[in-house]
């Protein structure tokens, strides 16, 4: 290992390229190391470089971290770079969508205007100066982010003040909804959802929240009489609430009113007659003797159907094949019970063989996970393997992806919780675990896309065989 003290950190990452296109992981490492600790601040002022140079090699995992954990818990950061405006539109909706961004939802607004009005600087950044034509083009430049910002989470006046002049750039349904939504009279302050920042902080606000926007939802007169800025903008933004909120509630009340059709008596009939069908043909639910095969897995993740497909695939059978062998699963660790940490995962997990991680992806219907038949450790190498795998289910669809690259079907690092090959499924985070998912070392990607996505629980166990025959 030769001395970077010579070097700029745009020829490091010059040199990080040439390492991770040759695969010298040695070098990779302490290259990667050299620039978290000694060159954080130019990677922060830099970050669309570190971001897209970090992703485009799967090996760099510890500036993969370095950027999701930046993203999410300094985006101020990133916002304020020299280089912000040169973010790309999909590296700019990565960072917008992040559920636990630590940032105030207007700040987050006004942020991504900046960035739109940079995309296009003949624009004036004054609405009142815009034509239509203008505000097509601002409108094209940030209509794949708009769908990411919460404006429920504003305030009455933020909304007044920092959205409603830039009106024509949101879809015309959701300006019509946050219309109703801001200026109705039944939208209570503690209906409210809290911003992005204070779901991550858990700081309760809700006295603060309801004496703010008590005054802002007293009446739909008294929000219009406070901007009284410009009488002739107000007087017509009013008729078009007024006139928005009417049509809304009208095709509400249409619907409303079909909804809740009274059944004829032979309806009733029918439905009486095929529920004693169903009572006849699905008797009280009991323990099958493939469920016996668990030893009574008690998951807050997944089912004892996915359980069954799981055991499956352990002794290499095909899911419509009988189950052969019966297996205990005893739970290690859990990220609701004892937190998402990687140094709490190796103190309990480390040196116990034929574990099966099982993950939650937060936002969605989706479990992914994997199945480690040798040891877990701290020291940051590969673990070989040759009947490893990995796998998702999604709604009534399951992937199996089963080791290619043996030797490195495991990664274990002690900045990592439970994570699989060159970038298959990686764990990583303190508190909350993000992970992204790339074919590296296994048969394919067990996710439609390499994006990062956040965790909201996982579960590790240690599988052994039951001495009790399932037959």
């Amino acid at each position: 290992i030769f001395p970077l003290e010579g070097y700029d950190a745009s020829e490091i990452i010059n040199i990080l390229k040439v390492a991770s296109e040759l695969n010298l992981e040695e070098l990779i490492n302490y290259l990667q190391y050299y620039l978290i600790e000694n060159e954080k601040n130019w990677m922060e002022q830099n970050f669309n470089i570190v971001y897209q140079t970090s992703f485009e090699y799967d090996c760099l995992l510890n500036l993969q971290t370095f950027c999701t954990n930046l993203a999410s818990n300094e985006p101020e950061k990133i916002f304020n770079s020299l280089n912000f405006f040169s973010i790309p539109e999909k590296l700019l909706v990565s960072i917008i969508q992040n559920n636990n961004l630590q940032m105030n939802e207007i700040q987050v607004w006004e942020h991504l205007l900046r960035w739109g009005f940079a995309q296009n600087p003949e624009l004036s950044s004054d609405p009142l100066d815009l034509s239509k034509d203008e505000f097509d083009i601002l409108k094209n430049t940030l209509q794949e982010c708009i769908p990411f910002i919460r404006f429920h989470n504003l305030t009455s006046d933020e909304f007044s003040k920092k959205v409603l002049p830039f009106k024509r750039v949101l879809p015309k349904e959701l300006y019509k909804d946050l219309v109703k939504y801001f200026l109705s009279h039944n939208n209570k302050p503690n209906d409210r959802p809290k911003s992005r920042y204070d779901e991550f902080q858990d700081i309760k606000l809700e006295s603060q929240m309801s004496d703010e926007l008590q005054e802002d939802f007293v009446t739909q007169e008294t929000k219009i009489t406070e901007m009284t800025e410009d009488t002739e903008r107000i007087a017509k933004l009013e008729s078009e609430m007024t006139e928005v909120i009417t049509q809304l509630e009208s095709e509400m009340t249409e619907e409303v009113a079909q909804l809740e059709p009274v059944p004829t008596e032979e309806t009733t009939r029918e439905i009486t007659q095929m529920a004693a069908e169903h009572k006849k043909t699905n008797p009280e639910r009991r323990m099958s003797k493939s469920n016996e095969s668990f030893g009574g897995i008690d998951s807050n993740i997944i089912t004892f159907k996915h359980a069954e497909i799981i055991t499956k695939w352990i002794d290499n059978l095909e899911i419509t094949d009988e189950l052969t062998s019966s297996y205990e699963f005893k739970l290690l660790i859990s990220g609701s019970r004892d937190g998402f940490s990687p140094e709490k995962f190796h103190k309990i997990c480390d040196n116990k063989a034929r574990t099966l991680t099982i993950v939650k992806v937060k936002g969605g219907n989706e479990i992914i996970g994997g199945y480690n038949p040798v040891v877990w450790k701290s020291k940051s190498s590969y673990g070989t393997a040759s009947n490893s795998f990995i796998f998702s289910f999604k709604n009534d669809d399951c992937i199996l992806s089963r080791v290619k690259n043996e030797r490195s079907a495991i990664l274990n690092n002690s900045s990592y919780g439970p994570s699989f090959g060159n970038g298959d499924l990686v764990l990583s985070g303190n508190n909350s675990y993000s992970g992204c998912c790339k074919r590296g070392s296994y048969e394919k990607s067990i996710r439609g896309t390499g994006d990062t996505f956040s965790v909201e629980d996982y579960e590790v166990y240690q599988i052994s065989e039951d001495s009790c025959s399932i037959f």
